[in-house]
């Protein structure tokens, strides 16, 4: 009876982090929906569910031998990052510093009308043998100058946070679609099985707007959803149970492993108990993966010093912290990770995101430090790690800010209509400019791109091509691009 009653305490106390490792022994057998891809990473079809319409089917969408990139790192910036200040170098603002915005005298954006025109609080400089203006606002990344490759005239669907976010890290602005890191874990599978293939990592201050859809699968199987975790919050109930016993784990998993394959026999293609017994089997190798991959005290003083983790500024060196941990991730084969600087307005308003409606300037001294060095240092340490061949980072926003002041203040008002976002490394041509706002910085008007193109332009660098990448849902073929969306191909290296 009490060995009974043992057996039983460590089931109810196992379940959630007890070590599964052998939960799963042959994944592709028991769970065939779960890895729709095949060995050279091409999605092959998976059989329509069952469970209403929402089943799905990928269609053949490449190969992943020609890719430039093996993985994402994605840096987003909530509250949409001004480009002007930092990135869109416009002297004719400079010189029209206090006129209006011409031709648009009661132009009403998003939070009311607008005063005049504003030039940059900042200098700008000419950095790197090509001679790339950039603010003095980031100036350690503007020493990688000739490894970036700057998008100019991005456009946005919408001028209000939420939906612009989602936009950018889904494609949709509605939430319930898969982000871009799901479809990309969806298509090429991991690079690793002791680690998730797709990582989340919040800003420690908090979430950024929408939350979790920012990373979720959508309507793709649920086991391509991010995980999310960063230096501070851990992964919560990985480690094993205090006084857990190698021959009761062994126990607990067979009883487990049996329940598991009887109830997933009377319910096949129920992708939420794949994901789930996957999470169980992954989590029994995270145990001794996970561990080691966010301890961030096996790297060198001066990798410590280089991103800044003993910065006085708690916020930086807790960015830099994630910014290590995102290298050691795709170092170790994290497929897609997310990297978030900054969070959701909600708990101080204006305080921890780039929302500069009131006050520019101390806003963006405010954050721009703790983007710029940890970031600057991702970029030396991968190219010196030999990563940055086959990793490609990203930096975006949601979209951009105005060229006048809103009436009334020292801030900038939200601008989807023409604003910056870069690319480094796998693929991408260093030390580029494409495409162009206006002399103002208003509006795209040269080689305009959307989001679409970008996102499009991300999936071919990993190998895929993004209008054959689809899911079948809701009696259509979804894709990340939905029906739009090109290549930009003259951001590519040859």
């Amino acid at each position: 009876m009490s060995d009974r009653r043992a057996f039983l305490g460590n089931l109810a106390t196992g379940l959630g982090s007890i070590a599964l490792a052998s939960l799963l022994a042959d994944e592709a057998q028991a769970s065939p929906s779960l890895h729709p891809l095949s060995s050279g990473g091409t999605p092959k079809q998976s059989e329509r569910g069952s469970r209403g319409t929402s089943g799905g089917s990928a269609g053949s969408a490449g190969s992943a031998g020609s890719a430039k990139a093996k993985r994402v790192i994605q840096i987003f910036c909530p509250g949409a990052a001004s480009s002007l200040d930092m990135w869109d170098y416009k002297p004719e603002l400079t010189k029209r510093d206090g006129e209006p915005l011409p031709g648009a005298d009661a132009l009403v954006t998003f939070q009311g009308s607008q005063g005049k025109l504003a030039k940059s609080p900042y200098g700008w400089k000419q950095y790197g043998q090509s001679g790339k203006w950039l603010s003095d606002a980031v100036p350690q990344i503007a020493q990688h100058a000739d490894e970036l490759c700057f998008l100019h005239a991005m456009t946005a669907k919408s001028n209000t946070h939420g939906p612009a976010t989602l936009q950018m890290n889904t494609g949709f602005i509605f939430e319930g679609f898969p982000s871009m890191g799901a479809w990309a874990t969806f298509a090429l599978g991991s690079l690793t099985s002791d680690l998730p293939a797709f990582v989340a990592i919040p800003d420690v201050r908090g979430l950024p707007i929408a939350g979790p859809a920012n990373w979720s699968n959508g309507f793709l199987p649920a086991a391509f959803q991010g995980v999310a975790f960063n230096t501070e919050k851990q992964i919560p109930d990985l480690a094993l149970p205090a006084g857990a016993s190698p021959d009761s784990e062994r126990r607990v998993r067979g009883f487990l492993d049996a329940l598991n394959k009887g109830y997933g026999k009377k319910a096949p293609g129920y992708t939420e108990l794949d994901a789930r017994l996957a999470s169980y089997a992954l989590a029994a190798r995270m145990q001794l993966s996970a561990p080691e991959a966010t301890d961030l005290s096996k790297e060198t003083q001066a990798t410590h010093k280089l991103y800044g983790t003993d910065s006085s500024n708690q916020y930086l060196a807790a960015y830099a912290k994630n910014c290590i941990l995102a290298r050691r991730l795709v170092e170790r084969g994290v497929r897609f990770v997310q990297l978030f600087c900054g969070a959701s307005s909600s708990a101080v308003e204006g305080s921890i995101n780039w929302d500069a409606h009131q006050r520019l300037k101390s806003d963006l001294d405010r954050h721009c430090p703790i983007l710029d060095q940890p970031t600057a240092a991702l970029l030396t340490d991968l190219k010196q790690r030999g990563l940055l061949e086959d990793t490609l980072v990203l930096w975006t926003t949601e979209f951009g800010r105005m060229p006048t002041f809103q009436a009334k203040t020292q801030g900038r008002d939200h601008n989807p209509q023409g604003f910056t976002v870069w690319m480094a490394g796998a693929g991408v041509k260093g030390g580029f400019s494409h495409g162009a706002t206006d002399a103002l910085g208003w509006k795209a008007e040269q080689d305009v791109t959307t989001i679409y193109d970008f996102h499009a332009t991300v999936l071919h660098l990993l190998g895929l091509d993004h209008k054959k990448l689809t899911y079948y849902h809701n009696g259509a073929n979804r894709r990340l691009t939905d029906v739009h969306g090109e290549v930009i191909r003259t951001i590519l290296q040859a």
